[in-house]
């Protein structure tokens, strides 16, 4: 590993809770695409079973912001268990409602209350922020590795679960997908030594909403255009390799996608360009928006992973500098709902963008279903370039982590929480 790397893990802790995110995200890129597979390879209706998804992603989008709230408040250990338990259990309904063929009704309930999953990879970058508040070099270098990370998940994770569905039985993809999220929060809340001190209500006078932040506001919206992509390809992908008469392909080709995003992150963390991070930002949306073009014309499954592999190159450089313009835009007492809102935008952007494509898809098929990937995109280019100015503006209110251009600011030591 570059040392940059290596120097990041130096910190005590760093390590430990590390290895929890990764087992903890792993369902990150397998429930949805693990229900996808289960619902078609039960019935058949790929409308179905985007809807299903979908459902799961948006209630996520309207839980999880609360979720991470509390999180704040009181603490990862005392909220990421019960909240992570109620999403297990519900999962497991959901698994046991499509096996035994269950009215429709009950799988979208289920799907709903599995929405109060936690974002694990925002506990993580939280952890990071608090132990390199001080500097903005090494905290660049480990939202890179995070970045990393979450594109191992969507390297192995796809693969995982449409295996283990397509080979096994249909609902063992998101069974262990839930296994995974169970062990990695527990295993990262019993790590107290490098979790966030809370910020009770009563420590401070504003009570309002992260997402009050213009700015934030502008990464949010941009994330739903975002997670309308992700959700988008992510069906596409599967219904056009099985059309091609290779649907286990799919996880593969999806891998080659992550895998991408994965050696960009490398890369760009290692980098540490000059410039304002909101330019870095708006090019790498755009970037992502133009990579969406070549999919409409992938006529056969290897130049559709050609084409996937270099979309993804656009992918981590987004979501390093997103993280980055957050630290800039949000109060350190509101760190972790003000990147789980980034979540929030994505949760939904899957659920609008997966739903959207199974219709497409049923209607005109597979391969149509990327039209909906470069709508998203376009869009996604289009609120960056609106909310430009937004980015640029001082932050309101509560004093955040960094300026606009990732330097640390000065802050009263009592005052300074994740």
């Amino acid at each position: 590993m570059p040392s940059p790397y290596r120097a990041i893990f130096a910190a005590p802790g760093t390590k430990a809770f590390s290895a929890a995110g990764l087992v903890g995200r792993m369902p990150l890129s397998m429930v949805g695409v693990g229900i996808l597979t289960m619902i078609s390879e039960i019935t058949g209706r790929y409308a179905m079973a985007s809807a299903l998804t979908g459902t799961l992603a948006l209630a996520a989008a309207v839980i999880g912001p609360q979720v991470s709230r509390l999180v704040d408040q009181y603490g990862q250990r005392r909220v990421l268990r019960p909240a992570t338990l109620v999403s297990v259990v519900a999962v497991t309904g959901l698994l046991l409602a499509a096996a035994n063929g269950l009215p429709d009704w009950i799988l979208f309930v289920c799907a709903a209350v599995a929405g109060c999953v936690p974002s694990v990879g925002s506990m993580v970058r939280a952890r990071w922020t608090v132990i390199y508040q001080d500097s903005p070099r090494a905290l660049h270098t480990a939202y890179s590795f995070e970045s990393v990370v979450d594109e191992v998940c969507f390297i192995f994770g796809p693969i995982l679960a449409i295996g283990l569905s397509t080979a096994w039985f249909p609902e063992a993809g998101p069974l262990i997908a839930a296994l995974c999220l169970l062990v990695g929060v527990w295993l990262l809340t019993s790590q107290r030594s490098t979790e966030p001190a809370p910020h009770p209500r009563g420590e401070h006078t504003d009570r309002t909403s992260a997402l009050r932040s213009p700015g934030l506001q502008v990464l949010t919206a941009t994330f739903v255009a975002t997670g309308a992509i992700f959700g988008s390809i992510d069906v596409s992908t599967l219904a056009f390799a099985e059309e091609q008469g290779s649907k286990s392909s799919a996880s593969f080709i999806l891998a080659i996608w992550a895998l991408g995003s994965c050696i960009a992150g490398i890369v760009f963390g290692l980098l540490h360009l000059k410039g304002r991070n909101e330019v870095l930002w708006v090019l790498s949306v755009c970037a992502m928006a133009v990579s969406m073009i070549p999919l409409l014309l992938a006529g056969n499954l290897p130049f559709l992973a050609v084409a996937l592999f270099v979309s993804g190159l656009a992918i981590a450089p987004t979501m390093i500098t997103t993280m980055a313009l957050i630290e800039a835009h949000v109060p350190r007492a509101k760190l972790t709902e003000g990147m789980t809102w980034i979540s929030t935008g994505l949760a939904v952007g899957v659920a609008v963008g997966s739903s959207v494509t199974g219709l497409v898809i049923d209607a005109a098929g597979a391969q149509r279903g990327y039209v909906v990937s470069i709508a998203a995109g376009t869009a996604a280019a289009a609120v960056a370039f609106a909310g430009y100015r937004r980015l640029t503006k001082p932050a309101q209110g509560e004093e955040p982590a960094t300026d606009g251009d990732g330097d640390s600011r000065e802050e009263p030591r009592g005052d300074r929480v994740a």
